[in-house]
């Protein structure tokens, strides 16, 4: 069967069965409505979801700036678990999973490097290696909305080229009166938990107080969350496809875990206003985030294709074939009867395979800091006065653990027979011959060898713990002056102050068991052995990895290679922004005008510290190496929206927009390599030096944008719009090889006669062109007659299409985040306290951030995938349970998969990972 078609049928059955769902819901709701006795209502109090709706719809048509508007159902109690969820369903946005969690958000497009993300308008740092923040950081139970930015102003602080998003919390005066709410809500996932010591279920709960004192004049918004939520996956992973034969593709080798995870995250908020009388207004927030995620990982390595053969020694094997010596054995041997299916081999036997068995475990723990003050003063009617003072800090500590086991050292151990199939999903079926859950056969060691040059006869295991630290002090200072007359209603004169400092620490071990001895899983760590059935194979050794790390059962060799050394750097960045916007009130004729247009100039000067170094173990050699630039950016901007009709607008928008470069992109840090039988040579072609790192003098990416929009609402529940969007970019960030100056660098061997070489670098290049259309729709659908009250739906689907061509030699270059079609449909139910609600998002393939080897970034094509989620939930609206709710609700209903593959072809999948469903029963009360 063909894989690629089989994937497209199934994500059409996908969006189908969400569709299907929610009208079979509707019908179903819509009899029982008219088995009712009609009856008079005098007065409809909106709560709930179409509050939301109404809320959102309202923030979209009064902003000045062409924006997308998320508003809470109530105090506490946005519409998803997730913020990046809610983000997800905009009109133009669509999210990447990342371990079945929404995390990272890409507009119209652009993925999360394009996007800056604000709380309370003040630009955040992130707890990721560079700006894309995670918004799973962000508990929604504490937010009040969000603003995504499409169009920018020039008083809007940290702009991105995509969008911004501005995260919002309470503000108690607007909320103006007292309220208590809390909830709690319990979450299990169906496919179970799948590591051994390792839950399925999971809790959240969280409580917000809002109130008012002093006549008014002090109110305060408090709010704490917590969450400890489980998450499981079967993962599937390839090493890749080489040829065999006359040209057939086949496995190369496999890396097939199940991972089994929980979170936990713990969330406060605070807000104190001040405002005394008509012309003092300050406001103060904090809001503070710990994040806990450990993931636990068993599963099997088979080299196979690439499995090539054992050494004792390295060099010891004769090259290109099977010797049978003391020192080598054959390697893995596809046998001849095997099936091929268009170029592909599909199913066959490797012999001589050993398997690594692998225990692994990931641990993340981050800090999330903000801080906010705001004061306005007033002195008369003509005059506003403002500034603000914020603080934005990350502390990030990971571990990535590897150990491994299998039957014996390097070369010695038994081998296995292994009959394999890849089935309509691209995952490789086993079956094998040995039994890896044997606690007599397996042992402690390194049965491929690795890392022998390091550790001798191999590592057992490999320790990654880097640490992220990243801090952002800003001080804004504005003045607005208003008019009275005139097409100006006022101009807004300011300047903005902001540091950043980020400093990623590269510590790196590899583990050894001392003597060099292959020793049993010791009996006191061995655990129930984990099922890898959806591969074909029953069972795999697990065992307690973090514990015998812990008790000091393996040696630590810090890996003292030059990659790991220039993995260390830390970038500082000053943007200092001058801005004036003038906000446009006045008529086209007997048509409203309104609007803004101003600029920003940007000052920046950036920096950067790090290690150039070259060589491994003993030999490497390094250098502490520094760099930087200076530039100033003029960014003008122009919103124009015209009422053309009553509740009918025409929006245009242009600016000259940026976003700041990668960080990990602009440090200073680099490998380099020296080859000294080249020291005397004076040709740059014949150079002894090369290299590759990053670049502190990195400038931004950097576009001019367009958009016009035409928007027709209906009252305060509907609306349709059309959009257009053009971003022409001046410049594009890619990698090219250029001529560096080695000068200073340190030599193992005779001094160079030329210092000069190439390096493979982040740099400026040209651009090109992002473009797309974007249409979004959301009614109640009461205008179908008296049975369809309480019933409505929200549809958007976006189109964009890039040409983007750095090099103009080279071929042009695919954007990463984006899917060339977005689309979203969300069919609600809303009456008498019941509230139902099914939602569809579906985006189709694009290129992806994911982890690679060594926990490196990687991009990778990723598949399109439909996914459905739904709600349904009863809020009692009389009587003594009134203000209590109950919620039901199932995530990825459909258990959707998130596969990757390489070359375009659909058939050699890389990873392909299946989350299961997630069901989450709850209950709020609102006081």
């Amino acid at each position: 069967m063909n894989t690629q078609v089989t994937r497209r049928t199934r994500l059409l059955a996908s969006a189908a069965a969400g569709v299907v769902a929610a009208l079979a819901f509707t019908g179903a709701a819509s009899a029982q409505d008219a088995a009712q006795e009609a009856t008079q209502v005098d007065e409809v109090v909106v709560t709930g979801i179409r509050s939301s709706i109404e809320s959102s719809i309202a923030a979209k048509r009064e902003n000045t700036s062409i924006v997308e508007v998320i508003t809470a159902e109530d105090i506490g109690k946005l519409p998803d678990v997730s913020i990046a969820e809610s983000l997800a369903r905009l009109p133009g946005l669509t999210a990447q999973r990342l371990d079945g969690r929404s995390q990272a958000i890409s507009i119209r497009g652009l993925g999360p490097d394009f996007t800056t993300a604000l709380l309370n308008g003040r630009e955040q740092v992130t707890t990721g290696d560079n700006r894309g923040v995670e918004f799973d950081q962000y508990p929604s139970e504490l937010l009040s909305g969000v603003t995504v930015y499409k169009t920018p102003d020039a008083a809007l602080i940290g702009q991105g080229l995509a969008g911004t998003v501005d995260l919002q919390t309470m503000r108690p005066l607007a909320y103006g009166r007292r309220a208590i709410a809390a909830n709690v809500r319990y979450e299990v996932n169906d496919i179970g938990a799948l590591n051994a010591g390792t839950n399925d279920d999971g809790v959240r709960y969280s409580i917000s107080y809002i109130d008012q004192f002093a006549n008014d004049t002090i109110g305060i918004a408090l709010g704490y969350a917590h969450m400890t939520s489980p998450y499981q996956s079967e993962r599937f992973n390839a090493w890749g496809y080489p040829s065999v034969g006359a040209g057939e593709l086949v496995i190369g080798g496999v890396k097939p875990y199940v991972m089994s995870s929980e979170l936990e995250r713990d969330g406060f908020m605070g807000v104190v206003e001040f405002r005394p009388n008509e012309q003092w207004h300050t406001t103060f927030d904090a809001f503070y985030s710990k994040f806990d995620n450990t993931q636990i990982m068993r599963g099997i390595e088979f080299p196979l294709a690439w499995g090539g053969q054992a050494e004792a020694t390295p060099g010891a094997c004769a090259a290109g074939g099977n010797v049978q010596s003391p020192v080598c054995r054959p390697g893995p041997q596809l046998q001849p009867g095997y099936t091929i299916e268009d170029g592909m081999v599909t199913a066959g036997t490797f012999t001589n395979v050993k398997g690594v068995i692998r225990n692994d475990v990931n641990k993340r723990e981050s800090e999330v800091k903000a801080f906010g003050f705001n004061t306005e003063y007033s002195p008369n009617e003509r005059f506003t006065f403002e500034a603000d003072l914020s603080y934005s800090g990350v502390e990030r500590n990971d571990m990535v653990l590897e150990t491994y086991s299998g039957t014996g050292r390097n070369i010695d151990g038994a081998l296995d027979t292994l009959d394999f199939a890849i089935n309509d999903d691209g995952v490789v079926q086993f079956d094998n011959q040995l039994d890896y859950a044997d606690p007599n056969l397996i042992r402690l060691t390194s049965p491929q060898g690795w890392g022998g040059d390091v550790i001798p006869g191999g590592q057992d295991g490999y320790l990654n713990t880097p640490t992220i630290n990243d801090e952002l002090f800003a001080g804004r200072l504005q003045m607005t002056t208003i008019f009275d007359s005139g097409p100006f209603r006022s101009v807004d004169i300011g300047v903005n102050a902001n540091s950043r400092e980020k400093e990623f620490i590269n510590d790196q071990y590899f583990l050894g068991v001392p003597g060099g001895a292959s020793p049993l899983v010791p009996t006191a760590y061995l655990l129930e052995p984990t099922s890898l059935a959806y591969l074909g194979i029953d069972r795999v050794i697990s065992y307690d990895a973090l514990g015998l790390v812990r008790d000091g059962f393996y040696n630590q060799v810090r890996n003292p290679n030059s990659d790991v050394l220039a993995g260390n750097w830390q970038v500082e960045e000053k943007v200092t922004t001058a801005y004036m916007r003038a906000n446009l009130d006045t008529q086209l004729g007997s048509m409203p005008l309104t609007g803004n247009f101003g600029f920003q100039t940007q000052f920046i000067n950036q920096s950067s510290n790090g290690y150039a170094a070259s060589g491994t173990g003993a030999s490497t050699v390094s250098t502490p190496v520094s760099g930087g630039e200076e530039y100033t950016e003029f960014l003008p901007s122009m919103n124009l929206i015209l009422e053309v009709a009553d509740q009918r607008y025409v929006r245009v928008a242009a600016a000259r927009v940026l976003a700041r470069p990668r960080m990990d992109d602009m440090r200073a840090s680099r490998q380099f390599s020296y080859n000294a039988s080249l020291a005397g040579s004076t040709d740059i072609n014949a150079s002894p030096w090369g290299g590759s790192g990053g670049n502190p003098e990195l400038r931004p990416w950097i576009a001019n944008v367009y958009d016009v929009s035409f928007e027709q609402y209906f009252g305060r529940s509907a609306y349709v719009s059309l959009a257009a969007f053009y971003k022409d970019l001046d410049t594009f960030i890619y990698t090219r090889n250029s001529l560096e100056d080695f000068t200073g660098y340190p030599v193992n061997g005779p001094e160079p006669a030329l210092r000069q070489g190439i390096i493979s670098s982040p740099q400026n290049g040209e651009g090109g062109k992002i473009y797309g259309v974007e249409f979004a729709v959301s009614t109640p659908f009461d205008f179908m007659g008296s049975w369809a009250e309480g019933f409505g739906g929200q549809f958007s689907v976006s189109q964009t299409k890039s040409k983007i061509q750095p090099d103009p030699a080279a071929p042009p270059t695919a954007v990463p985040g984006l899917s060339e079609t977005v689309a979203n449909l969300t069919l609600y139910y809303e009456k008498n306290g019941l509230q139902a609600r099914i939602s569809n998002r579906y985006r189709s393939e694009f290129l992806g951030e994911v982890a690679g080897f060594g926990n490196g970034r990687t991009l990778r094509q990723v598949g399109a995938e439909s996914v459905v989620d739904a709600q349904l939930g009863y809020e009692f609206q009389s009587g003594t349970l009134e203000g209590l709710s109950m919620l039901f609700q199932v995530n990825n209903m459909t258990d959707e998969p998130f596969f990757t593959y390489e070359n375009g072809d659909e058939r050699r999948i890389i990873d392909h990972q299946q989350y299961g469903r997630t069901f989450l029963f709850g209950v709020n009360y609102k006081y």
